[in-house]
C-alpha cells in the first residue's frame, strides 16, 4: 500500500473523528447518528432526520455547520413558502439594464431544511434538481452550488395535520434516513449539566475547512471495493425487489448510495477496502426510506425492517 495514500487516509480518520467529537458538544450520547451523517456527506449526499420533536434533530445539522467552516442557510419549511425563495430567482436592475440572479436559500454549503414535509409538493420539488446534479436552473440559467454541499432535512413522523408526504422520487434524492431516539437517563442527566449555562453550540468552534471535506469525499471514492461486494450489494438490492409483500424495491440508485455508503464507513474505520459488515452496517439507513410496502403487507405484520433483515440473511449467505 503506498504510504502517502495511508497517510492520507490516516488524516481523514483524524477529521472525521473530530468533526463528530466536536458536533458531541452538543449533541449527547449520539454518536453512532452523528457519524452516519459524517458518512453522508463524505460521500456526497444528502440525509433526511426523522424524529420527534426534542431530540436535537436542528441542533444537530447546525453543530454539524459549525464545525466545518462554510456558509450555512436554514429554510423552515411552511405551507406559504415558494420554490423561488429555496432556488432564487431573476430580478431586474436599473443599474444595468439586465435581469440578474439574486440567489435563494440553497445556495449554501450546508442546508438545513427544516421540517420539509411542512411544505407543498411543489416547493419540496423545488429541491429535486439541486439534490441531484449540484446546480440550479433559474429561467434557462444553470448555476452550481457551493462545495461541498448538503442537504440536512427533518421531519416529525408523529405529525399528520398540515403536512406533506414526501413522494416516493424526492426520498430516493436522500442518501440515508437516520433517527436520533430519546437519550437514556445517564445521556438526558448529562444534557441538563452542560446545557444548565450558555448552549455550548454558541461557542463551537470550527475544526475542519471546506477543503478537507472535499478531500474526503476523493478519498472515500479511492476505497477498494471487491467484486464480490458488488455482488453482495446486488443480490440485496434484488432481493427487495422480488418480494410479493414490496410495491417499490430499492432502486439502481440505492444500489449505488450503499456501495458509496459502505466505502465511507470502511475509511471511516481505518480501512482501504470493503467488507461485507460495511455494507450490513448501511444498509438500513441507506434502504428503509426508499422500500415501500403493499398494503397488504401491514395485515401481515411484515414491515420494511424484515424486507432488509431478510435481505441481508439471504445474501450474505451468497457471499461467504
Amino acid at each position: 500500500m503506498d504510504e502517502h495514500k495511508i497517510t492520507n487516509n490516516a488524516q481523514a480518520v483524524r477529521t472525521m473523528q473530530a468533526i463528530i467529537s466536536n458536533v458531541e458538544k452538543v449533541i449527547v450520547g449520539k454518536r453512532y447518528a452523528v457519524s452516519l451523517v459524517m458518512a453522508t456527506l463524505a460521500c456526497r449526499g444528502h440525509v433526511l432526520i426523522e424524529d420527534v420533536p426534542g431530540v436535537g434533530k436542528t441542533s444537530l445539522v447546525a453543530a454539524l455547520a459549525r464545525s466545518v467552516s462554510g456558509s450555512f442557510k436554514r429554510i423552515q419549511f411552511t405551507p406559504d413558502i415558494m420554490p423561488s425563495d429555496i432556488t432564487g430567482y431573476s430580478a431586474f436592475s436599473p443599474k444595468t439594464g439586465e435581469f440578474e440572479y439574486r440567489a435563494g436559500a440553497v445556495m449554501s454549503q450546508f442546508v438545513l431544511a427544516d421540517e420539509i414535509n411542512r411544505t407543498s409538493p411543489k416547493t419540496q420539488s423545488s429541491l429535486l434538481e439541486v439534490m441531484e446534479e449540484n446546480t440550479v436552473t433559474v429561467d434557462g440559467q444553470t448555476y452550481d452550488v457551493p462545495k461541498p454541499f448538503i442537504v440536512l432535512a427533518t421531519q416529525n413522523p408523529v405529525e399528520y395535520l398540515g403536512t406533506y408526504a414526501l413522494p416516493e422520487a424526492q426520498l430516493d434524492r436522500f442518501f440515508m434516513k437516520i433517527t436520533l431516539g430519546y437519550p437514556d437517563d445517564k445521556e438526558e442527566s448529562k444534557m441538563l449539566d452542560r446545557f444548565k449555562g450558555r448552549n455550548p453550540l454558541a461557542a463551537l468552534q470550527a475544526v475542519a475547512e471546506g477543503e478537507d471535506i472535499i478531500r474526503i469525499q476523493e478519498l472515500v471514492e479511492e476505497i477498494h471495493v471487491d467484486e464480490s461486494i458488488n455482488n453482495f450489494i446486488v443480490n440485496i438490492a434484488r432481493y427487495t425487489r422480488a418480494q410479493e409483500d414490496v410495491q417499490l424495491g430499492a432502486s439502481p440508485r440505492a444500489s449505488l448510495c450503499l456501495y458509496k455508503a459502505a466505502q465511507a464507513w470502511a475509511l471511516y474505520n481505518g480501512r482501504e477496502y470493503v467488507i461485507p459488515d460495511d455494507v450490513i452496517q448501511m444498509a438500513p439507513h441507506v434502504l428503509e426510506h426508499r422500500i415501500l410496502m403493499k398494503q397488504e403487507a401491514a395485515i401481515k405484520k411484515i414491515r420494511v425492517p424484515d424486507i432488509i433483515a431478510g435481505a441481508l440473511k439471504e445474501a450474505t449467505g451468497a457471499v461467504l
